[in-house]
């Protein structure tokens, strides 16, 4: 039998994540829990000040502490709450790790009202990656590199993510 939760249970943990950094300073105001079959398995916050890393947001934190706990890539069956929609790398993050359903807090207009803004990757996905103000994307060596993609093909006892 499933265990029976509360989903605000699971918002207020990561908004405590998040609560979190306005007295350490490790990072923006972010958090985020983890869940299975109605049980936190990680939580994280913000920690892109604290560690130099801006990939260091809470779900991808989360994530990580997750995928440590479970000892797996394929986060199947969990369920993200966060405290705040998920920016651009946050989202691509949860759908390369299988997560099928994200609770957030506030919305992605509310982060901006703050300072925290994902608008413009947004408008650079849309314009196809095509906005040499935001990031040059340059094709080089696709033959040589090539190669390596060639071998892997070949392997046996490859794993596909």
């Amino acid at each position: 039998m499933k265990k029976v939760v509360d989903v605000k249970e699971f918002m207020q943990a990561a908004i405590r994540e998040a609560e979190s950094n306005i007295i350490t300073n490790a990072g923006g105001p972010f958090g985020a829990v983890i869940v299975k079959d109605g049980v936190i398995i990680a939580a994280g916050h913000n920690e892109v000040l604290k560690n130099n890393d801006p990939t260091c947001h809470a779900e991808i934190q989360t994530i990580r502490a997750a995928c440590q706990a479970l000892g797996t890539f394929d986060l199947s069956g969990c369920e993200l709450y966060t405290s705040c929609y998920p920016c651009p790398m946050c989202l691509a993050a949860v759908i390369w790790a299988n997560i099928k359903t994200v609770y957030y807090g506030n919305t992605a207009e509310d982060a901006a009202a703050i300072g925290f803004r994902d608008d413009f990757i947004y408008d650079f996905i849309r314009s196809g990656c095509n906005n040499e103000k935001v990031l040059t994307l340059q094709p080089c060596e696709h033959s040589a590199a090539q190669v390596t993609f060639q071998k892997f093909a070949l392997k046996n006892d490859k794993t596909i993510y």
